[in-house]
């Protein structure tokens, strides 16, 4: 698991998921990316943030083969914990998030992107929160940022994927360019940022996160507690397992 956090000299920091080989993000991982964000903001230095990632997509969503090699609920606990502290520190980071999207970007993914404060895309990009075919719930709060209402739950209770061409028109994706060109995308953006008064900067992200709709910590926390119970009622164990080929619905 490596996540990396670079301060370029225009004021970028460009923070980097690299869990190969589709960044399905460990407990840990998800940790790290909030650590990573939080130290952006508490940086002075950095006036904006460039969220990528490494390898075939931008993120598969949570390690759900770490959470069924593993008895009990401490993964699941810790998994629910972890990616609740990613989302929030992307959100409430005080340096605006540029998120540079590339080749698929599911469940935890979305949760991500769906709080960032403006999203680049390749054009092999695509979204989709497929939660409910593992037996959990989450990340509607976000893909609900993404996509209209009737669109999100199309989206969600089927497990289908949008593309980020598709995205555009709704106005959630800046642009979509070619593989080769999206870091040079999202970094052009994320310097038109940097160039800014800093101090206006913070105070805008704040004021904008301050008149949001929606409370998208305590909306998350609230999907949140259906995957508990549903994971108490046995439900995910069965579905997971499934996935990962394991058993571990058999063995509790």
């Amino acid at each position: 698991m490596t996540i990396t956090s670079e301060l370029r000299d225009d004021h970028v920091r460009v923070v980097t998921m690299g869990h190969p080989p589709v960044n399905a993000l460990t407990v840990q991982g998800w940790f790290d990316v909030a650590a990573a964000l939080d130290e952006a903001s508490r940086d002075r230095d950095t006036h904006v943030v460039v969220l990528r990632a490494e390898g075939r997509g931008f993120n598969a969503g949570v390690d759900i083969k770490e959470m069924q090699h593993t008895s009990g609920f401490d993964m699941l606990l810790g998994a629910n914990k972890g990616c609740f502290a990613a989302f929030k520190a992307v959100y409430e980071c005080a340096v605006p998030v540029v998120a540079a999207v590339h080749g698929f970007c599911l469940g935890g993914g979305v949760g991500l992107v769906g709080n960032a404060d403006c999203v680049v895309a390749s054009d092999d990009a695509y979204f989709g929160v497929p939660e409910v075919d593992q037996g959990a719930l989450g990340a509607a709060t976000h893909l609900a940022r993404l996509v209209p209402q009737h669109l999100m739950r199309t989206l969600y209770f089927t497990a289908r994927t949008i593309t980020a061409a598709e995205l555009v028109p709704h106005g959630s994706i800046l642009e979509v360019v070619p593989r080769d060109r999206l870091d040079d995308a999202a970094l052009a953006v994320a310097g038109e940022i940097a160039a800014k008064d800093t101090r206006v900067i913070r105070a805008a992200k704040e004021a904008l996160n301050g008149i949001d709709p929606i409370d998208v910590n305590k909306s998350y926390r609230f999907e949140q507690g259906f995957t508990m119970e549903l994971n108490l009622a046995g439900v995910a164990d069965e579905l997971r397992d499934g996935f990962a080929g394991t058993d571990k619905a058999g063995t509790t």
